[in-house]
């Protein structure tokens, strides 16, 4: 039978695999082999090129793109090719070994040479370098999208800067905000989570079996080796970890991995937020007429996009805590509990990504009600309880918190009621002026001024 993607278990090799076509070339089996191959040619490289390695010639130009060919033109026959040689072997990465060692054989000056694949390698050499470069592009791929989701709420915060919109603690009405502010809010928490995540140093290590370098010392004791795969492992533009087991502890993608998780939570909370402006009217959401909304109710423009984002945000988010959680715990110097949990590193940047993209699709759609957001605002007097007692408070007055209360909790308070309290307070005539000029679009502190200062980091 001819295999449809609607035959796919997962969504995402069916109904989501467009949108994750760019984590595909990284994050499948075939990006990893790739990559495991990519790491096995350049250690090969290295080692061809240390003086004191002089059991291997330095590799001419020739020889050496002819090394690269195998990176370069990997195709999905190779891949299937090691997928063959694996099913002997029941090792993937001595598959790997086996495969460049085959393509060596048809190469005289590479022929020599083969046993020099893979020299004094623990497969976790391999894995983890093949890892962290994955990681390095597939975070690229996330951020460039959190990035234009933060340029687009940037653009909105400025637009909105001046809006005064009611504030909602505990879902009452509360002091007022700007709608402008409210999105700033989203742009400064993305900002601090996206320089955290550019800060960790992504973590390597080529040391083989368990991480002193056995193997390579009693060979080669001439040879540096510290200083050897400090250097290998920066021309991969990874930075070095000294001290490991057989495997690189993986504290580092734990790290990278909360972060992502946080940035997540931030974007559950916005979804959540614009789901429920939304609700209120406070936005409108552009209409796409080929669209259907309810199987049954026509009028229905639901605000699908920030549903799915937040449903997807989860998934990776139940991910990304059970890596975070599991992969920097290893029996002794090695067990095999982080090999399955590596290969779902994809699955969490795929849900990240349908996410991202999502939240992205949602936001182009939005289009602020004015005109709902001011009938709110005239009709919350009640706000500006709190300035008055403030002032009353500054001028010694007594009991101004109490007053208030009274005037005001859980009554209607109206402009005509408030302004009939102010006028009977002794205070000085320009406090009166001040008061009495106040409404509720107007109370907005410095919400403005923070709005249209928000920039998104570099």
């Amino acid at each position: 039978m001819d295999y449809s993607s609607l035959q796919a278990i997962s969504p995402l090799d069916g109904r989501y695999a467009e949108k994750i076509e760019k984590l595909k070339p990284i994050f499948s089996e075939y990006g990893l082999m790739r990559h495991r191959i990519l790491i096995e040619i350049k250690w090969f490289e290295m080692l061809s090129n240390h003086t004191l390695f002089d059991v291997l010639p330095e590799l001419s130009a020739e020889t050496t793109q002819i090394l690269y060919t195998l990176y370069d033109d990997f195709s999905l026959a190779d891949a299937e090719q090691i997928k063959s040689i694996e099913s002997i072997t029941n090792h993937d990465v001595k598959a790997i070994e086996y495969f460049i060692k085959e393509k060596f054989k048809t190469h005289e000056t590479l022929r020599p040479y083969r046993e020099f694949v893979h020299f004094a390698c623990t497969s976790e050499d391999i894995n983890n370098l093949a890892y962290a470069l994955m990681l390095k592009a597939g975070c690229k791929v996330l951020m460039n999208e959190v990035h234009h989701i933060a340029m687009n709420l940037k653009d909105l915060a400025h637009q909105y800067a001046e809006q005064p919109m009611l504030s909602r603690t505990h879902g009452q009405t509360a002091t007022p905000t700007t709608l402008g502010k409210e999105i700033a809010n989203v742009v400064y928490r993305l900002n601090r989570q996206i320089k955290q995540l550019k800060s960790i140093p992504i973590l390597g290590k080529i040391n083989g079996a368990v991480g002193n370098y056995n193997a390579h010392h009693v060979a080669y004791s001439n040879i540096d080796w510290i200083k050897l795969t400090q250097d290998f492992i920066e021309t991969l533009a990874l930075s070095y970890n000294p001290y490991t087991t057989q495997i690189e502890p993986h504290d580092m993608l734990s790290e990278h991995f909360d972060i992502i998780r946080r940035i997540n939570v931030i974007l559950i909370d916005f979804n959540r937020d614009i789901w429920g402006y939304i609700s209120l009217g406070y936005f409108k959401q552009k209409i796409n007429p080929n669209e259907i909304g309810s199987s049954t109710m026509p009028h229905k423009v639901n605000p699908i996009d920030f549903e799915n984002s937040e449903g997807n945000l989860h998934v990776a988010n139940a991910l990304l805590t059970t890596l975070s959680e599991k992969l920097p715990t290893s029996r002794w110097q090695r067990d095999l509990t982080d090999s399955t949990l590596l290969r779902n590193i994809g699955p969490l940047f795929s849900h990240s990504l349908i996410s991202y993209l999502s939240t992205l699709k949602g936001i182009h759609k939005l289009e602020a009600n004015i005109k709902r957001i001011d009938e709110d605002l005239d009709q919350a007097w009640e706000v500006l309880a709190e300035p008055v007692q403030v002032v009353m408070r500054q001028y010694n007055l007594p009991s101004p918190y109490e007053q208030l209360k009274q005037l005001s909790r859980g009554k209607k308070l109206t402009q005509t009621i408030l302004h009939q309290f102010i006028q009977t307070l002794n205070l000085p005539s320009q406090e009166k002026i001040k008061l009495l000029a106040l409404t509720p679009r107007t109370y907005i502190g410095y919400a403005d001024q923070l709005a249209k200062t928000i920039q998104v980091s570099s």
